[in-house]
């Protein structure tokens, strides 16, 4: 076997239907589109949500609420998961890098810090947002918390 006789797996490739090439191929004359209207010209492109002339959904159901461009996403992760990384890996300084270690984050999240579980460790823990119950658990076991 070499290039010269390298071939497709037989059925893989299909030919294309040549549409409008005269009577004789049988896909001439209107090329398959049927006659005359909107959807046989060249250029046809029917709008998103047309519902042929009825009133779209888009425009029957009334607008409402707003989307506040100012909004802060944050990842919560909990004191509990913080306590539970720390334990299995010796952690004492816990930052981005640390949770996106142990796929708690992704690179681009801001982490805000829930105080939902337990703290026993002395921890300094790094992040974009604290609840204040998370801020109260970290530093009772003498932990800081840095925001970022």
């Amino acid at each position: 076997m070499d290039l010269s006789n390298l071939k497709p797996a037989s059925g893989s490739i299909k030919t294309n239907k040549r549409l409008g090439r005269g009577q004789g191929s049988g896909r001439g004359g209107t090329a398959t589109r049927g006659h005359k209207g909107q959807k046989s010209r060249s250029g046809y492109s029917k709008k998103v949500g047309f519902e042929g002339g009825q009133m779209p959904l888009q425009r029957r159901v009334p607008k409402f609420g707003f989307k506040n461009i100012n909004r802060k996403e944050y990842k919560a992760i909990n004191i509990g998961d913080l306590q539970k990384i720390s334990e299995a890996k010796n952690y004492t300084v816990i930052d981005k890098d640390v949770l996106l270690d142990n796929g708690l984050c992704s690179k681009n999240d801001n982490i805000k810090i829930l105080g939902n579980g337990k703290l026993s460790l002395k921890l300094e823990v790094k992040a974009n947002a604290f609840s204040k119950s998370a801020v109260e658990a970290i530093e009772k076991n003498e932990g800081t918390v840095v925001t970022l």
